[in-house]
Formats: C-alpha cells, sequence, structure tokens
C-alpha cells in the first residue's frame, strides 16, 4: 500500500501532458482495480519521463503552509472545466477521494486545489486529511436544483459537507458561493420570499434550502482566508466538532434573505472565531444547543453588521452553554447587538463581552429585534419547555449607540443573576424612521408587546445586577419620543442591584 501511495503522490505531482492525460488516469484506475504490475511500471516510467520536461501548470499561493510533505491535486488534473456552466462535480469529487487516500496511507494532509475559474458543483463531501485550496480569482458556485442535494433528509444539504473527519478544512483566498438569489421568490427589501423544497416534510416553511458550507461531528477543523457568500440558507454550520478554528474569513449574504445566518455553531467545543467579517441579513454568530452543550468557544477580532443580532445564544438552547467569551468585537448597523434566547431549559453561565463597539437601529417588525444593543431572554419557548438559567455574565469596555436601550428578562424560573456592567457608554438616539415602543420576546413568549416608553434598561426576573462606572445618555432632539426613563424594573422581579458611579442624561449633541 505505501508503494501505491507513493506511485499516486508522485503521478499527480508531476503529470501535466494533454495528450496522454485521460489514458493515465484510466491506467490508474485500472492499476487501484488490481491489474498486474506491468501496468504500474509503465505508468511510473511514464511519470518519470513527463517530469523532466514539464513544469507544474498551475502552482497555489506559497501563503499557504502545511505540516508535512503536502501533495496538492488540481481539480482540473481530474477533468474539472471551470467555465461555470458545466457541472464539475464529479472531476472535484474526484480530487477528494484521491486526496483522502493519500491521507489514509501517509498521514499527510493534502490539498485539492482550484485554479482560477467558476466551478459549478452540486453537493461535494469532503474527506480526512482535505484541504480545499479555492485559490484567488476561483469561485466554487451551488448548483441551485433540488437534485443537486440528494439526500432524505434537509440537514444534509449542503454545497460543501464534511462528515466524521479528522484535519480538514478550507482556504485559498477565493469565494464559495451558494447563488442566494437563485432561490428567491420574490425579492423585498423588508424581506426576501424564498423558495422551499419541503416535498418531503422533512422541513418547513421557507427554511428548506441547501446550506454552504458544513462541518459535522469532525475535529481539527480550519477555515481560513476565504470568502463564503450568497448562502441559499445557513453559510457555515459547525456542528458537534471539535477543536475547530476559523479565521480570516469573509461571510457576506443577503441583507434582505431570512435564514441567512453566518457562523451558526452547534453542540461542539473549543472554537475559535478571529478576524472575520460578516455582512448578512440573519444572526451573524449565533451557537446553538439541540443535542449536548456548548463550551469554549471564543470570537475575537470581528466586524458585524446584520438584520437580526450579531451575537446570539440560542434560540436552540436544550442543552448548556459555558466559557464563552466575545472580544473587540464591532457590530455595525444591526437589528441586535448581544443576544440570549434560552427558550428550551439550558442554562447559560461565565460568558464575557469585552472590548465590543454596538451600534444598533429598526428594521421592519418582520424581523425579531427592535434594536436592542444588549437582549438577554429566558422565557420559555412554549407551555411543554423547561425554563433554563442565565448566571454569571460581565459586560466591560463596551461602548453603545441604538435607538433602543437594553432589555434584561429572566422568568419565574429562569431567572438572570450575576449580571455586570463595567465601564459602559450607552447613547440612545433615532435616526430610522421604522416605529418604536415595541418590546419583542419572539420567538414564542409573547410576541412583541406595546410599551409606552423606551427605557434605558428594562430588567424583569433578574437576581443581582451590578453596574460600575456607566454612562446613559438620550438624545435632546427626541424629547417626544420619551426618552424620559433611565431604569425600568419592579422591585417584586429585581432584587441583589448595586450602581456604583453610574449617570444617566441628555446628550447635548453639536450642530
Amino acid at each position: 500500500m505505501e508503494y501505491m501511495s507513493m506511485i499516486i503522490i508522485f503521478f499527480f505531482n508531476n503529470i501535466h501532458a494533454n495528450k496522454v492525460h485521460d489514458w493515465i488516469r484510466l491506467e490508474t484506475h485500472k492499476f487501484a482495480m488490481g491489474f498486474p504490475p506491468l501496468i504500474l511500471r509503465s505508468i511510473f516510467l511514464l511519470s518519470l519521463l513527463l517530469s523532466l520536461v514539464q513544469s507544474r501548470s498551475y502552482t497555489s499561493s506559497p501563503n499557504i503552509k502545511l505540516p508535512g510533505d503536502a501533495l496538492a491535486l488540481s481539480v482540473t488534473d481530474f477533468g474539472a472545466i471551470g467555465d461555470g456552466i458545466h457541472y464539475d462535480s464529479s472531476a472535484i469529487q474526484s480530487a477528494i477521494n484521491a486526496c483522502n487516500l493519500h491521507y489514509t496511507t501517509s498521514s499527510s494532509i493534502c490539498r485539492v486545489t482550484f485554479p482560477p475559474g467558476t466551478y459549478l458543483t452540486a453537493k461535494l463531501h469532503l474527506r480526512s486529511g482535505v484541504l480545499l485550496d479555492v485559490t484567488e480569482n476561483a469561485v466554487l458556485l451551488g448548483g441551485p436544483r433540488i437534485e443537486d442535494y440528494p439526500a432524505e433528509i434537509s440537514s444534509e444539504w449542503y454545497v460543501v459537507v464534511a462528515n466524521n473527519a479528522t484535519d480538514v478544512g478550507i482556504t485559498g483566498g477565493g469565494a464559495i458561493d451558494g447563488q442566494g438569489s437563485e432561490f428567491v421568490v420574490r425579492f423585498d427589501e423588508k424581506k426576501n420570499v424564498m423558495v422551499s423544497w419541503n416535498q418531503t416534510g422533512a422541513c418547513l416553511g421557507d427554511e428548506c434550502r441547501p446550506r454552504l458550507v458544513g462541518f459535522v461531528d469532525s475535529t481539527n477543523v480550519q477555515i481560513w482566508n476565504i470568502t463564503l457568500r450568497e448562502p441559499a440558507y445557513w453559510c457555515l454550520h459547525i456542528v458537534r466538532c471539535d477543536n475547530t478554528s476559523v479565521r480570516d474569513v469573509s461571510i457576506l449574504g443577503d441583507f434582505n434573505t431570512p435564514n441567512n445566518d453566518g457562523i451558526d455553531i452547534e453542540d461542539s467545543n473549543n472554537t475559535v472565531i478571529t478576524r472575520c467579517h460578516i455582512d448578512t441579513g440573519d444572526d451573524a454568530i449565533c451557537p446553538k444547543t439541540y443535542t449536548g452543550p456548548l463550551y469554549n468557544l471564543t470570537a475575537t477580532d470581528c466586524w458585524i453588521r446584520t438584520k437580526s443580532s450579531a451575537i446570539k445564544l440560542g434560540s436552540a438552547s436544550w442543552f448548556d452553554f459555558k466559557g464563552l467569551v466575545f472580544d473587540n468585537i464591532t457590530i455595525s448597523e444591526s437589528h441586535r447587538g448581544l443576544a440570549m434566547q434560552i427558550r428550551d431549559g439550558g442554562n447559560v453561565s461565565d460568558i464575557t463581552f469585552s472590548n465590543i463597539n454596538i451600534s444598533t437601529r429598526y428594521y421592519d417588525p418582520s424581523w425579531w429585534g427592535r434594536a436592542e444593543p444588549i437582549y438577554i431572554t429566558t422565557c420559555p419557548r412554549d407551555s411543554s419547555s423547561k425554563e433554563g438559567s442565565v448566571s454569571n455574565l460581565l459586560f466591560v469596555n463596551v461602548t453603545i449607540d441604538s435607538e433602543n436601550g437594553v432589555f434584561l428578562s429572566g422568568s419565574p424560573n429562569g431567572l438572570l443573576s450575576d449580571i455586570k456592567f463595567r465601564n459602559m457608554n450607552l447613547t440612545l438616539r433615532r435616526w430610522s424612521n421604522y416605529s418604536a415602543g415595541l418590546v419583542d420576546y419572539r420567538p414564542g413568549c409573547q410576541g412583541l408587546v406595546n410599551h409606552s416608553a423606551t427605557a434605558g434598561i428594562i430588567m424583569e426576573h433578574v437576581k443581582g445586577f451590578s453596574v460600575e462606572n456607566v454612562d446613559l445618555r438620550w438624545s435632546d432632539g427626541d424629547l417626544n419620543s420619551a426618552w424620559n426613563v433611565p431604569l425600568e424594573f419592579r422591585p417584586s422581579t429585581v432584587t441583589n442591584l448595586s450602581f456604583v458611579g453610574f449617570s444617566s442624561g441628555l446628550l447635548h449633541e453639536s450642530v
């Protein structure tokens, strides 16, 4: 097996002659099917001859560094055209499978490279030890047809997915594009109406669309230096994975498309997200717990704009969230800033938000959120749901410019406890024309509730809230908009309050 691997490595690193290309691939396939060693020796000799007279037709970026002697296979050597019209699925999958064979025989990472071009594809299965190298000026383009995503259930619909893989990832400086606009039934500046592939009953409403990239039950996952754009549904989905790194990734969704999430981290532990740019219609960074707890997530140095929540825990929250850190994040003109929607009985603890700039504004009420810069809720999803709790949250060095105030709402058996605000500046002012005066409990709970005044901080069912060095200001041009309630709470449901260095008053803006 080691000898076979060596020959295949030599062959794919050196063969580029067009006239003998197809014959060599055919003979390699025959060898794998058990043909005599004579054919193998012929392939080897021909490979050696061609290597002496030809240079590589394409070389990937030298900035990509991989452990060991990494093999690189170009998808064009397997027949990919890259014209954006003809499907290259089979050629790409063959390259991935060949790379995986190399990994299993040598334990060395293998790279599948995409030269400049547009590669139309149906669903691809990424394998262990394989790194997709979508190089600069290359685009991996997801197909728009339901037959491009064969599966019994919609949870298996991805353009690229790795299941039970180890040492796997995506990089290269190019783009993976889901052609999200092809799934729009009706374009609408408020919220697009999307296609629904719900013939099997496996999903509901307009959520029956393919995700862009997924890693499921995988270990040692790396995604870096890549653009993920125009997903039809969720963009990057991390499911029950351990040891995942997402860095220097741009996620560009459609601002008017629902369920256009940026990064969904589900039941996964030891995840690091850093230096990412996320501009999308729905939740940008969204940890969830469906089948198990989520521990040790760190997100740093990111820029986010979204029509939903920039960072949101939930709303899927059947298990615990613990040990999460969000640092040096810029949130620009989003519908919500830092959010927790705990609806299913899971508990949240030991979460830090530090060095964060938040700008939140109103958008159409059809989107969840009413411009809350910080939004923490634990009301149960329905009458059969349990009440989870939230404890030990630290917000430190946070600057807020918002059209609405902070909303902290626990529930009778799901209290918010030990919430700390340190070194914060909150500025409340209006600049959009959307209606105000509503409190948003969605999903479930009470829905949208009319509220007479816009308060700086609203609290319900809180046990332990401390403030230190917090300044709250509201615009002096909006006195008719009821900016006159710095704090709103009922003493019967809110206890153990501590305020040190808290100030509030008018913001005198210069003209």
